[in-house]
């Protein structure tokens, strides 16, 4: 007999297929987990490209989501980093071997045997979610459950794409979602000067760029008014490939930030030539949490949240996928439970 009481999940089974709402049992946290309430989930493009059958080998069914804020209930055997009633961040990265090379290397993200939240581990639109803690954060205090939540991804990959991108001072960055928003506010803080590239005909997003402080905004196959130091698309077309690489100097990176792309267009060597440099950032490593989530402790990220219900996620996607919403979608499990 179930004594746990049962816990709501938004269940993904297969392309092509909704979201379906399910009532489990609330899982018990085995040895070096942590059962975590779910009080907040981002809704990430990670998770429009599961649902589409674009990410490699999903664990199927599966509860998406991986920029969680939670509550901790319990504690697994041998768990010592965390105590209940603390709130922690769960993000992307779920679990690594820890023995590979890239593990013994720093490069985790890279790891073959990685297991992700949302995609082989069930993930935070949910209720209720266990993982493992060695793979959860302590949240940054000042900000509200709902506006942590995009800092777990939208934050720690922008974050990544970041440090690729070196100490460019003119800096490119396509598509302004949920990633590009935060990411924008820290290299602003740093002294960058910004220039946001946006779906052509997207007013409302090249003036929520210009409202950050950006220096220029524009449509994606714009010039912009000088030559870049460096460019990051956040955007997963690959034909802005080659416009980035157009956009930028000489010596300069362009940083892809996708876990998925559509294909990239043949193009003319000259535009890659004069040691221009293209490469892509994968995943993201625990040092990269602990880095920026010390960052976003120090200095104020405002993020631009939209909060829906948890059994909206359907529709919260379909919004994403149309571009309907300024920064980032939040499923709020509460507002369920407000609702009954």
């Amino acid at each position: 007999m179930n004594t746990r009481g049962t816990m709501l999940g938004m269940v993904f089974e297969g392309t092509g297929k909704p979201l379906v709402a399910q009532e489990r049992p609330i899982p018990q946290p085995g040895p070096g987990q942590v059962l975590v309430k779910v009080l907040a989930c981002a809704v990430c493009r990670t998770d429009l490209h599961l649902i589409d059958g674009e990410l490699e080998d999903p664990v199927l069914p599966v509860i998406p989501g991986h920029e969680i804020v939670g509550e901790v209930l319990e504690l697994g055997a041998g768990v010592d980093r965390f105590r209940p009633g603390q709130r922690v961040g769960i993000p992307w990265l779920g679990h690594t071997c820890g023995e590979c090379h890239y593990c013994r290397t720093g490069r985790e993200n890279l790891c073959d045997k990685a297991r992700f939240t949302g995609c082989h581990i069930d993930g935070g639109y949910a209720s209720h979610t266990v993982a493992d803690a060695r793979y959860c954060f302590a949240m940054p205090e000042g900000y509200s459950d709902a506006a942590a939540a995009p800092l777990l991804c939208a934050g720690l990959i922008g974050h990544r794409c970041l440090k690729a991108a070196g100490e460019a001072r003119k800096l490119g960055i396509y598509g302004f979602g949920a990633a590009a928003h935060i990411i924008a506010q820290v290299a602003l803080h740093e002294g960058r000067e910004l220039y946001a590239f946006t779906r052509p005909g997207d007013t409302q997003a090249q003036a929520f760029a210009r409202s950050l402080g950006c220096q220029w905004a524009g449509d994606s196959g714009d010039e912009p008014p000088d030559k870049l130091d460096a460019a990051i698309i956040f955007a997963p077309v690959g034909p802005l490939v080659p416009a980035a690489l157009e956009a930028v100097a000489k010596g300069s990176t362009v940083v892809l930030g996708g876990i998925h792309m559509s294909d990239i267009p043949a193009m003319p060597y000259r535009i890659l030539w004069g040691e221009r440099v293209l490469r892509s950032v994968a995943n993201l490593t625990r040092r990269d949490a602990e880095e920026f989530l010390a960052q976003a402790a120090s200095m104020p990220i405002e993020t631009s949240v939209t909060v829906m219900p948890l059994t909206a996620a359907n529709e919260a996607l379909e919004r994403l996928r149309n571009g309907e919403v300024s920064g980032a979608i939040v499923l709020s499990p509460a507002l369920d439970q407000q609702s009954r």
